[in-house]
């Protein structure tokens, strides 16, 4: 009840009855780029792919996902949690395996999440189904020689 009159309140003031804001208040937000955005990439198409997972110098972790798949929910910002925490030695490529239904059947994947560990273009370690986060630690280790 107190939600609807809030909001009956807000909507009945007119553009007029606003309280004014200095200039200086409205432009003061400034952009950053988190380590996660630099680390964690979606993958566009296959030839994006190819770019940017299999003649990637560094490691590359291959998320494998859907967006009616649960479990996806919840590893895919675990994942990209604990490849943020590797500081840019290891690289995270997420790719909807609706969207790039080639690069899912290139790469074998036939259950969702399916976490592929590439390496100079090869898979060299992968996992399907959802991981602790002491799991992760241990599977992106290992990807990069730690």
């Amino acid at each position: 009840m107190a939600q609807r009159l809030a909001l009956r309140r807000l909507l009945s003031l007119t553009p007029r009855a606003l309280p004014p804001q200095a200039p200086a208040a409205r432009h003061s937000r400034a952009f950053s780029a988190s380590a996660n955005c630099k680390s964690t990439f979606n993958v566009q198409d296959g030839s994006d792919f190819q770019d940017r997972v299999v003649n990637n110098p560094k490691p590359v972790v291959v998320d494998f996902h859907a967006q009616w798949c649960g479990p996806c929910k919840i590893l895919g910002p675990r994942l990209e949690k604990m490849v943020a925490k590797q500081e840019g030695k290891v690289l995270m490529a997420k790719v909807d395996i609706d969207d790039h239904t080639d690069l899912a059947i290139e790469y074998e994947v036939s259950a969702v999440p399916t976490v592929l560990a590439m390496k100079n273009g090869d898979v060299v370690d992968k996992f399907v189904g959802i991981k602790d986060e002491d799991q992760l630690e241990a599977f992106l280790k290992k990807l990069i020689g730690a």
